[in-house]
């Protein structure tokens, strides 16, 4: 591996780490009985781009901006935009390196939704703080679990009937 390679991959890996509500190892601090989000939807509501994560019956809906939408949906479509977007390219880029992400564990502080992205690298494990959307797009695309809390399934999960929230 260049000098170079070292560099990035090493700016990769040591950017800031979680350390509020999930551990260096990637599990959740406060265990609250980990639930592993079934199905990821992507829609459009009259308030903008939504990412629904499902499980158990329930949903939680995330706003996200309409770049991350398209990205999440491209990636739940297995399609390849003509130019990469970020996500795209960081994983481009981490696989290229040989990394892998394994899971994200999404987390709601103070109103604001959370991911802890962790990726492996050989015999090292980090886990990174992140947009939920951002990490959410980026286990996507590594078919890596998405992970939540039991109780903020319970919290903010909702069990959705069919509403008018279109497809993007």
């Amino acid at each position: 591996m260049t000098t170079l390679s070292r560099v990035v991959l090493s700016s990769f890996l040591l950017v800031g780490l979680l350390h509020v509500n999930v551990r260096a190892d990637g599990s959740l601090s406060n265990p609250s009985d980990p639930v592993t989000i079934t199905e990821v939807k992507v829609r459009f509501s009259d308030h903008g781009p939504l990412v629904l994560l499902q499980a158990e019956g329930k949903t939680i809906p995330i706003f996200v901006d309409l770049t991350v939408a398209v990205s999440i949906q491209g990636a739940l479509n297995g399609e390849k935009l003509s130019r990469p977007l970020s996500h795209d390219l960081m994983h481009t880029i981490l696989e290229t390196f040989g990394c892998r992400v394994t899971q994200t564990i999404i987390t709601l502080k103070e109103g604001t939704y959370y991911g802890a992205l962790t990726v492996a690298f050989r015999n090292d494990v980090k886990v990174f703080d992140s947009r939920s959307s951002d990490s959410i797009a980026l286990a996507i695309q590594f078919k890596a679990p998405i992970i939540v809390g039991r109780d903020l399934l319970n919290s903010a999960g909702r069990v959705l009937e069919r509403s008018k929230a279109e497809d993007l």
